[in-house]
């Protein structure tokens, strides 16, 4: 399955029915989640590995990665109507490799990424955090990179646009390296009585680093 292929498999995934803007619950949209997959693909950081899916939502990259030849695809999220809403979207989807879903914060995961070989060397991160945009919630996507270093050899991830400056400092300073840094557009349907629009375009930025 190409990249196209994969974007039209993966535009059958439901969004949250009833999202919450507490946990900036906007959707992946399936271009920018097929493009991301295909990335990670090119690299060799899927096949044949775990493929660990932060913050899930309803399981657009958890999803994209299985049908790349992983050994495992762990989605986590602390909603369990998310999680609801993509196991029903894993069937309509109907990937390679079944996903476990697991209903756990993703800044606190104590994770063995792979039972044979629990090395982080076994395992990717994808994930599409909180930006950290709403009061009371500032610098969220940290505690997710902070988990992403401690399990993966490799993550993927989209934040705000604006952020390569301080994603660039935090892998830096966990021995890590950007390797990888391209902007996106964020597609996203009117979800929260503060949007004014139907639609809203939101410029994003989404980064590998390889964790060392």
């Amino acid at each position: 399955m190409d990249k196209a292929a994969l974007e039209r498999r993966l535009s059958r995934v439901a969004g949250f029915e009833d999202p919450s803007v507490e946990l900036e619950q906007y959707p992946t949209p399936a271009d920018l989640a097929a493009h991301l997959v295909h990335l990670a693909d090119v690299q060799r950081d899927l096949a044949g590995k775990t493929v660990v899916d932060l913050g899930t939502g309803t399981g657009m990259l958890a999803l994209g990665a299985a049908f790349r030849g992983p050994t495992r695809v762990l989605a986590l999220d602390r909603d369990p109507a998310a999680l609801a809403q993509a196991r029903q979207n894993e069937r309509e989807v109907a990937p390679d490799v079944p996903v476990s879903w697991l209903l756990a914060d993703a800044t606190r995961a104590p994770l063995c990424v792979s039972e044979d070989a629990p090395s982080r060397e076994e395992a990717t991160v994808l994930m599409n955090p909180p930006f950290g945009a709403q009061t009371g919630n500032e610098h969220a996507d940290r505690a997710f990179l902070t988990t992403a270093s401690e399990i993966a050899s490799v993550s993927y991830s989209i934040h705000n646009a604006g952020s390569r400056e301080f994603v660039e400092a935090f892998a830096d300073d966990e021995g890590g390296e950007v390797t990888h840094a391209f902007s996106a557009d964020l597609d996203v349907e009117r979800q929260f009585a503060h949007q004014t629009s139907e639609r809203a375009v939101i410029d994003t930025e989404v980064f590998r680093i390889r964790w060392e």
